[in-house]
């Protein structure tokens, strides 16, 4: 039976005409019957939420969520949750990119007429590429779209240098993936997911790798595993087979450039011509480090009690985020990567 936060929160959510609110909760309360063995309970409850989603698809799903599956106790220490509200649309993405979301999103809304079929829709993403391009985003949006909550594995707790006890604590958040329907996404993955044989490779991360390969390999949950890096050429080749999709994230094309711009400059009203210019002078960073580019010349404007944008002060703001980025990844080849404050990459 629902708990007692549960049927508070479906109460409430619908004595306030919270749409979204309701819909996720009563995932939950359906999730949870299935857990107990409650099998047609729990496919009845799911067929109803289907048919209301398909009356209400302008219902904008996880508005104002109730933290009811926080995590507690030891897994607090290795989950961080959180209720996205983005939406595919604040994304700029590539066509294929797009696609392959929108695929994830319409097979992950409709599971329950898949499973009906002996199908089931893709949960487990791989999402490579170099920072700042929209991999960490995805997750959010992913979460927002479905209307569940999103959990940050901690990577800085889970791994420890004893061994056999990050491979417990691995399955401390597997435990949780089956039993709390969310997105569980592991970002720098391959602090984990390294080949194993490598030269600087040791036995605990190898033990840790093996663990996850049969637990993600076993998982039957109705969650979504999205795991993130900027190195997939270092990841075990075993991994990939065991993932529905590998999802490739690139830098933005000048199109895309104009099209991030406009949409972060609204408002200030540049010049025309700008675009075109600023698209030229950003080729070669990413969207995150565009967007602060964009940001640093909206905050002199308002230092200044500009109304609008200026090419000169666009362009330099850029220039300087394309010399910092540069800089560091000279560093990083170098083996010598500073911390600059405030300049961590997005992603």
């Amino acid at each position: 039976m629902a708990s007692a936060d549960q049927l508070k929160a479906l109460l409430k959510s619908h004595i306030e005409g919270d749409q979204g609110r309701f819909f996720s909760v009563a995932m939950q309360v359906a999730a949870h019957e299935a857990k107990l063995g409650h099998g047609k309970l729990a496919e009845e409850l799911r067929d109803m939420i289907d048919v209301a989603k398909s009356h209400n698809q302008t219902a904008r799903l996880a508005s104002n969520l109730i933290p009811i599956n926080k995590p507690r106790g030891e897994l607090s220490g290795l989950l961080t949750v959180s209720y996205p509200k983005s939406r595919l649309f604040d994304m700029i993405l590539d066509d294929v990119v797009s696609e392959k979301l929108k695929r994830t999103i319409k097979e992950q809304r409709f599971f329950t007429k898949l499973h009906e079929h002996g199908l089931s829709p893709r949960r487990k993403l791989l999402l490579v590429g170099p920072p700042g391009t929209g991999k960490t985003m995805t997750a959010s949006v992913l979460a927002g779209e479905l209307g569940i909550p999103l959990f940050l594995v901690r990577l800085d707790s889970l791994i420890t240098k004893f061994m056999g006890e990050t491979a417990a604590k691995l399955r401390q958040v597997f435990d949780a993936v089956d039993s709390v329907r969310g997105i569980y996404f592991f970002d720098e993955f391959d602090a984990i997911g390294s080949q194993r044989g490598l030269a600087n490779d040791v036995g605990e991360i190898r033990r840790v790798l093996n663990s996850f390969l049969q637990m993600i390999e076993q998982d039957q949950s109705n969650s979504v595993i999205i795991a993130a890096t900027n190195h997939p050429e270092i990841l075990d080749y075993a991994l990939f087979r065991r993932f529905d999709d590998v999802i490739e994230y690139g830098l933005p094309n000048q199109e895309q450039i104009a099209a991030l711009l406009k949409g972060r400059l609204v408002g200030f009203k540049p010049v025309r011509s700008l675009w075109q210019k600023a698209s030229v002078q950003a080729e070669g960073l990413s969207y995150a480090e565009i967007a602060r580019a964009a940001d640093e010349a909206i905050k002199n404007a308002i230092i200044h009690e500009q109304k609008s944008i200026t090419e000169a002060d666009l362009i330099h703001t850029l220039a300087e985020r394309k010399q910092m980025s540069a800089r560091l990844t000279g560093n990083k080849e170098n083996g010598r990567l500073t911390n600059y404050a405030g300049s961590s990459p997005t992603r």
